[in-house]
């Protein structure tokens, strides 16, 4: 699975749980730039992304996530 698919699919949870369809992820977009995202809509975020793909992901990996692209990397290591 390439990044771009990844980006791609992450988008539309991302604008379902915002209610902003405005929003388009890029590796390099982080909480800061997406409004809405706080920490409690982050944990909702991935709980759904963890949903949508049969994975979870441990603490540490979320502790990790320093942008979208790192999420996207686990998601592709992950779904093989």
């Amino acid at each position: 699975m390439e990044i771009q698919e990844i980006l791609d699919e992450i988008s539309v949870i991302f604008r379902d749980i915002l209610k902003n369809n405005d929003i388009v992820l890029k590796e390099e977009t982080v909480a800061s730039d997406v409004q809405g995202w706080d920490s409690l809509t982050n944990m909702r975020l991935i709980t759904a992304v963890e949903k949508h793909y049969g994975i979870r992901f441990s603490l540490r990996e979320v502790l990790k996530f320093k942008n979208v692209g790192d999420l996207c990397r686990v998601i592709q290591n992950k779904v093989g």
